[in-house]
């Protein structure tokens, strides 16, 4: 038996990177599972890959209408609704305040919460009657960026510390009825995250910065370069309400240790040469 048989689903943000990582492993612990995101390519991908046990739904995540819509093409088709995992996100190219001018400020705020944040909200207030039906789940997906500086800019910082802060609020507000967790990811080769319309960096991808896993290996204390599917276990233990009943509003980091790098040494067995 799987971990999540039996259960549905909503993936936001299903179809490319973490998200999609999400669903493949949601389906492989028996889960029926809803992909919502804007890619039609990627959403056919997915039909291609999983069938009709996988329902594919093509929208905004800013959009109201557009989540309200899929939970319920959701609900028609399996049912139920157990679980939600909101996974979209845009990234700011870790521009500090020195390098924002303020206009880049205004128009940079508005577009990355309205993803990173409001996204999120949208889709809670849209699944809430499924879930509250259910006594189900909500997970959020964070970054190390909401407990440390350097995992992105100012704006993705401060967007990611506001996500910390909706698992808390509504885990309280939720609380006996639905579940709410998050799960923060370190740094992570093989997504897709994209720059901001506002900075003219809308078609770059977090996957072009030149040097980048080299860096993820080099500052994280286990030595490694994580990938979506690395991540996608805390999804589902969190998913899985037969093993995680007693735990809401908790962040899983999936970091590979930055929280243990040392102020003299990054990791206690760090091999003689490498740096510190």
């Amino acid at each position: 038996m799987g971990w999540l048989d039996g259960q549905v689903a909503l993936v936001v943000g299903g179809t490319s990177g973490i998200g999609r990582a999400v669903v493949d492993a949601f389906v492989a612990e028996g889960a029926r599972v809803a992909a919502f995101g804007r890619s039609e390519a990627k959403l056919h991908a997915i039909d291609a890959a999983h069938g009709p046990q996988v329902l594919t739904l093509q929208g905004g995540a800013t959009q109201y209408a557009d989540l309200e819509h899929a939970v319920a093409r959701v609900t028609d088709a399996f049912g139920r609704l157990d679980t939600l995992v909101c996974c979209t996100g845009v990234f700011d190219s870790y521009r500090s305040i020195l390098d924002l001018t303020p206009g880049e400020i205004e128009a940079g705020f508005d577009e990355i919460f309205a993803t990173n944040v409001k996204s999120y909200m949208l889709a809670v207030k849209a699944a809430l009657p499924g879930l509250l039906d259910s006594n189900g789940s909500i997970i959020l997906t964070l970054s190390t960026a909401a407990f440390y500086p350097e995992g992105g800019g100012l704006l993705y910082g401060a967007s990611k510390w506001a996500t910390r802060g909706l698992v808390v609020h509504l885990a309280h507000q939720l609380a006996p009825r639905v579940r709410v967790n998050g799960v923060a990811p370190g740094g992570t080769s093989g997504t897709d995250l994209r720059g901001l319309h506002a900075f003219g960096q809308a078609t770059n991808s977090i996957a072009q910065v030149a040097g980048r896993d080299e860096r993820i290996r080099a500052t994280t204390p286990m030595r490694m370069v994580p990938t979506p599917d690395d991540h996608a276990a805390a999804y589902v233990y969190l998913a899985a309400t037969a093993r995680s009943r007693v735990v809401t509003g908790v962040v899983i980091n999936t970091d590979g240790g930055r929280g243990i790098a040392g102020l003299t040494r990054l990791a206690g067995l760090a091999q003689e040469g490498e740096p510190p």
